[in-house]
């Protein structure tokens, strides 16, 4: 929000340098170009210094304006950067106080900084600046080295304190020439043309705002610094549940959620922290029912400090399922047991119950087995559900009652790979797994009912050479000796009729069923 730099801007390292160029030549000679250059170096830190005032004044604005809007947050900010502004402003005129002196030394009581006659002359900074009387160098050192102790204890960034003491050191400097180091004072002022001293006080100036700069800076980020950092937001509807029955009522929070993407909070349930970076809780359902957990998230705000926040929260675990319903298929047999589903999205299979006319119906666990009686009256299956502490009907269903469909017979074998096989004739059929059945089965298996019935008698018709037919009656549900003696006589391509087939159902009804061509292979 405020305006940081860890380092100095190219421009004020420009200006430095020239500083440092210019110094040099003065050892060789103070000629009027080296005078030139140290007034254009000062003009350009007089520029630079009024864009550093017209930052910091921005940043003092901005931190006035949120003291307004919110006086709990940002008042003490505020009062602590005016704080450092009233001391920067003091300092910045006491150097303003010295540069007026050492001009007013060399060019007399109307002397103005801005415009130096006697830029070359060499004994005015040293005077005003290093007289044993008033040691006003010695005391520009002292208030420099504690303005920069003031502003660095604003500033948490390490890197950024590491600059200002290098920008505002008053270290002693060993000058070329010499072997014992100078105070800093005689180093910048002792031998220094008029235009030199003011221009390096400039300099000093320049360093002093920047400092301030990075503490107001540091100030307006502490505005906010225990808030927590958004980058992303969307908007969520989060329902109390994604299943309501009809008479009921839909509930659902519509939020914006906001969400910092470099920095995911630690998600903790039941003690255990959630591992990944998004926050998604999955666990496995492996039995229906009511679940509850609860847990907290911990984020870290920028100033360190970790912020807790507890949550709980529950769900119900139903079977799957999937309604599909075909009227012409609403079909119960009579006289069997018929598997039915029955569940009500959003409740417990405890709290369901059910009845049904026309017959019986049973709970099996999960699962139900209606077994209706009369064939041709439809049963009604009513199912009730538990809600709020009151039985509410959710559910009447009408079957029709038929009569179980025939059966399909067939002749068990085993193939080459040891696979129970189901031949039901019209097509060739290998001798030798003719020879080894035992005889003839009947059932339902057509992919909807699995229903197995007992063979009780059959007859095998075969033909002689004149076409004359020769029946044979079973032993039952198997093949008789007979039966047998002429299945060895057949060649390859004879083939033969199996009829007059009864067969009796799970339901006690006996059917007579359709007869079967058998073809040897």
């Amino acid at each position: 929000m405020g305006a940081n730099s860890n380092r100095l801007t190219p421009r004020q390292k420009m200006i430095n340098l020239m500083y440092i160029v210019l110094t040099a030549m003065l050892a060789l000679n103070v000629s009027s170009d080296v005078l030139d250059g140290f007034t254009q170096v000062h003009e350009g830190l007089s520029r630079s210094n009024a864009n550093y005032g017209q930052r910091n004044g921005a940043i003092l604005s901005q931190l006035n304006s949120l003291a307004e809007k919110n006086p709990d947050k940002a008042v003490a900010w505020r009062d602590r950067a005016l704080e450092v502004h009233s001391n920067t402003d003091a300092l910045i005129s006491y150097v303003d106080s010295l540069k007026l002196l050492i001009v007013r030394k060399a060019d007399g009581s109307k002397g103005d900084p801005d415009n130096i006659l006697n830029r070359d002359d060499l004994e005015a900074a040293a005077v005003v600046m290093l007289s044993p009387g008033n040691q006003l160098g010695a005391k520009l050192r002292g208030r420099v080295d504690d303005y920069a102790e003031y502003v660095s204890s604003f500033i948490p960034d390490s890197a950024k304190v590491s600059n200002i003491h290098e920008a505002l050191s008053t270290e002693p400097i060993v000058r070329s020439g010499t072997l014992a180091p100078q105070q800093w004072e005689e180093a910048k002022f002792e031998q220094q043309p008029v235009v030199a001293a003011v221009t390096l006080l400039s300099k000093l100036q320049s360093d002093i705002l920047y400092a301030e700069g990075e503490a107001l800076a540091s100030l307006l980020s502490q505005v906010d610094a225990g808030d927590l950092r958004v980058n992303q937001t969307s908007a969520y509807v989060i329902p109390q549940s994604r299943l309501v029955m009809r008479g009921g009522k839909y509930s659902a929070n519509i939020v914006l959620a906001a969400v910092d993407t470099t920095q995911r909070p630690r998600v903790f349930i039941e003690g255990r922290e959630l591992q990944g970076s998004t926050g998604l809780y999955e666990v496995p359902t492996g039995s229906t029912g009511n679940f509850s957990y609860k847990g907290w998230l911990e984020v870290t705000n920028p100033d360190g400090t970790v912020t807790r926040e507890d949550f709980n929260s529950s769900y119900t675990v139903i079977e799957p399922m999937a309604t599909v319903s075909a009227t012409m298929m609403n079909v119960l047999y009579a006289g069997i047991d018929n598997p039915v589903s029955i569940s009500v999205p959003g409740v417990s299979m405890g709290d369901i119950s059910a009845t049904m006319t026309n017959g019986t119906l049973t709970r099996q666990g999960d699962s139900w087995i209606a077994r209706p009686t009369q064939i041709g009256k439809d049963a009604t299956v009513t199912v009730t559900a538990q809600m709020d502490g009151r039985a509410v009907t959710m559910a009447d269903t009408k079957f029709r009652v038929r009569k179980l469909p025939d059966p399909t017979p067939f002749i068990a074998y085993t193939d080459a790979q040891g696979n129970v096989e189901h031949y039901r004739g019209g097509r060739p059929i290998a001798k030798a797994m003719l020879l080894a059945a035992n005889g003839l089965q009947a059932a339902i298996d057509d992919g909807l009912l699995d229903t197995p019935f007992a063979v009780e008698s059959f007859e095998t018709v075969f033909f002689d050479s004149s076409g004359n037919a020769m029946p044979e009656v079973s032993a039952g549900a198997t093949f008789s000796q007979r039966q047998k003696q002429q299945f060895q006589r057949l060649s390859r391509g004879k083939r033969f009729f199996i009829s007059r087939i009864r067969a009796k159902g799970p339901d006690g009804t006996t059917r007579d069923l359709s007869p079967m061509e058998v073809i040897v292979n």
